[in-house]
């Protein structure tokens, strides 16, 4: 038994040593953007126009993306206000529905490549989330999803990704969920699209590494964003109660971790506790951005697999008591 307390206290040791080195010693070098070209989908509200924000803080020309004219004309107002060299940079916006036609995609991305020049950096932000069981979730609500969230991102990426090859340089983010990692009540619909872009962005990943093209897939947990407020008019008390425990970011937060985490060339992006020990958790055959994350990796695996199996059965005991409260209801009315 004292091999076992000593084994725990070695990896206990050096978990904290490696967390140590990350917060005080080691720190990754950042990918400078000044006058690159970076774009945007879903760019004209939430995580999308705060990573444009940023990507103009930092000295980019910025390309935003979204349906919506008049909130793209807001946003890029916006952009420009933050732009570092406001005389130099350039800043557009255009409207364009990216989940519907590939031609309509690679059409729109030409041109916007003739008027700004080549894009260094795509950043896959569009993306909607509509809650309910399976049985709640209308097949034209299914297809609405697959099409913005998954072929959304997989048309951008196809219509940029032979001008970066020939470049040899440029980005790619995806933005997945923490849903996209973790089997959710009433998620059955949005999960299955999130978890289609891992497949995509670990594929994706290797194809590209040999010509100096990263990819980064963050894992946002629930922000406060214009769609998160639409999103919980219908999401079942169930998802609530089991989403309330991570906390809610502000979308500032999240574009500021992600932008570093793309610049520095980190397969995966997150923020918070919970989103650490679901990327740690379900790492399995992903790729890794460096020896100290697979070391500190592989020592967490084990424990956090106990961890999550605690976080699965409180999951459990909030959908039965759910049931049963319903069940109550019903029997007194």
């Amino acid at each position: 038994m004292g091999h076992f307390w000593s084994i725990g206290l070695i990896i206990f040791v050096l978990t904290v040593v490696l967390l140590a080195v990350k917060q005080f010693f080691w720190h990754g070098r950042q990918k400078q953007i000044r006058n690159k070209h970076v774009v945007v989908t879903g760019g004209s509200s939430g995580i999308g126009k705060c990573i444009a924000i940023d990507a103009a803080r930092r000295g980019a020309h910025v390309t935003i993306i979204a349906r919506d004219l008049k909130k793209l004309e807001a946003a890029k107002h916006e952009i420009l206000q933050a732009c570092k060299h406001k005389d130099v940079q350039k800043v557009e916006c255009v409207s364009l529905d990216i989940g519907s036609n590939y031609e309509n995609v690679e059409k729109t991305f030409n041109t916007i490549e003739r008027t700004i020049g080549p894009i260094y950096m795509l950043i896959n932000c569009a993306g909607t989330a509509i809650c309910g069981k399976i049985e709640d979730t209308t097949v034209d609500n299914l297809k609405h999803m697959i099409n913005l969230n998954f072929m959304g991102t997989y048309y951008c990426i196809k219509a940029v990704i032979s001008r970066m090859k020939s470049a040899n340089e440029g980005i790619i983010v995806l933005t997945s969920s923490q849903a996209g990692l973790l089997g959710i009540f009433g998620f059955s619909a949005y999960g299955s699209t999130k978890f289609a872009l891992r497949g995509l962005a670990e594929s994706l990943a290797m194809e590209v590494a040999p010509h100096n093209i990263s990819v980064t897939l963050s894992f946002p947990p629930d922000t406060d964003t214009p769609g998160f407020s639409i999103e919980e008019q219908n999401k079942p008390l169930e998802t609530k109660l089991i989403s309330a425990g991570s906390g809610l970011f502000t979308p500032e937060a999240v574009a500021e971790q992600l932008m570093k985490d793309s610049l520095s060339g980190k397969f995966f992006s997150t923020i918070g506790l919970d989103g650490f020990i679901l990327v740690t958790l379900c790492a399995g055959m992903s790729p890794f951005s460096s020896i100290y994350e697979l070391l500190l990796q592989s020592l967490l695996a084990g424990i956090l697999r106990l961890v999550g199996a605690c976080y699965l059965i409180s999951f459990q005991k909030i959908i039965l008591d759910c049931m049963k409260n319903r069940d109550k209801n019903k029997k007194s009315e």
